[in-house]
């Protein structure tokens, strides 16, 4: 096992004391960057940039050459495990994924296969392998699933969608026939995830998109019970240190402490939540991730650092803070904003973290 040069993310995480507040970025290896497009371009399509693990390992990297991260996040894709599971997963430009084969009925559930995942998501956990070995203790990395809800949400829509009208018909008009299919996606994620920390990953986070399309009571009984059961299965500690989870409900701040009670080490927050009420609601019960406004990387570059100082300080001089944006970064930011933003956090952040 090799020593974490920076672990200020994992202790962060764990409510420990740090230098100065962590950050990283969701999708930070992506399309803003001229040098993800060129290996893109190369790989032929995303999929196949996905199941390249050196490819993987490639993009994964090159946003910790530009900026100061302190994590890197495996580079996948969500919808991995219903692609395992033969639904025809493909990608259209300018509309995003879709599948061949929807899921709506009982048939359709009962046809599911769990996959196999040494074997048949071997090429995501070779990337971890791969990626792990390139980076060589200098920052931990990052493991993710998609919720078993919002996994659910793409295969019974068969894509993306506005007004999610196949899956809420099916969760209000066949609410058992949508809790088979949670609990299939639910022990799926658990054991992906474990097998992501088996070969390397040092945290993980269940990435939530869609919960914050339901009501409060379908929430916790369709999204977040399902979590709470994946965090109690997932493996809490590796090579010999803890492994944190990291929840995000997008949308979903006014649901904290039901979260906390899932037993997640940190809940990410997007944009819309002030981080200062949040850890209020939440106490030192869990570290919070976030949670800047993506669209602020649009911005001049005082604007973005007083935005920084401001989300700093609404936080305060506490432990268990990691800096991130709210959602993933956008397409069309600049670069040199997003090292405008990681460069002002660390430096703003300092007197934060100094004993009094």
């Amino acid at each position: 096992m090799k020593t974490l040069k920076n672990d200020r993310f994992l202790r962060a995480l764990m409510r420990q004391p740090v230098d100065c507040t962590p950050v990283w970025m969701m999708r930070q290896a992506g399309r803003y960057l001229p040098e993800y497009r060129a290996v893109r371009a190369k790989a032929g399509d995303f999929l196949s940039l996905c199941k390249n693990a050196e490819f993987a390992c490639e993009v994964t990297l090159q946003p910790l050459h530009r900026f100061d991260l302190d994590a890197a996040i495996l580079f996948s894709d969500i919808l991995t495990i219903p692609d395992a599971m033969d639904l025809g997963l493909y990608f259209v430009e300018g509309e995003g994924p879709k599948f061949r084969q929807c899921v709506r009925t009982e048939l359709d559930v009962a046809r599911l296969k769990p996959p196999k995942i040494e074997t048949e998501l071997d090429y995501v956990l070779r990337a971890v392998r791969v990626i792990r070995n390139a980076l060589n203790g200098t920052v931990p990395l990052i493991g993710f699933s998609g919720s078993p809800w919002t996994l659910a949400c793409y295969m019974v829509e068969g894509g993306a969608s506005k007004d999610f009208r196949h899956i809420k018909a099916m969760m209000y008009n066949r609410p058992e026939l949508m809790h088979q299919l949670l609990a299939v996606l639910t022990d799926t994620v658990a054991d992906y995830l474990n097998a992501q920390i088996d070969h390397g990953v040092q945290a993980v986070q269940i990435f939530d998109t869609w919960g914050g399309v339901l009501s409060e009571p379908c929430y916790q009984a369709f999204s977040l019970d399902y979590m709470h059961a994946i965090v109690q299965k997932l493996k809490r500690k590796s090579e010999g240190r803890p492994v944190p989870v990291i929840l995000f409900t997008k949308n979903g701040g006014q649901w904290l402490s039901a979260m906390v009670a899932t037993g997640a080490d940190a809940l990410s927050l997007d944009w819309s939540t002030a981080i200062g009420a949040a850890r209020q609601q939440v106490g030192k019960r869990v570290a919070l991730q976030g949670n800047m406004d993506p669209a602020l990387l649009y911005a001049d570059k005082p604007v973005i650092r007083q935005e920084v100082s401001r989300i700093l300080a609404d936080f305060g001089a506490y432990n268990g803070h990691v800096f991130n944006l709210g959602h993933g970064i956008h397409q069309f930011v600049e670069p040199d904003k997003a090292k405008i933003f990681v460069d002002a956090v660390h430096e703003l952040s300092v007197p934060y973290h100094q004993k009094n």
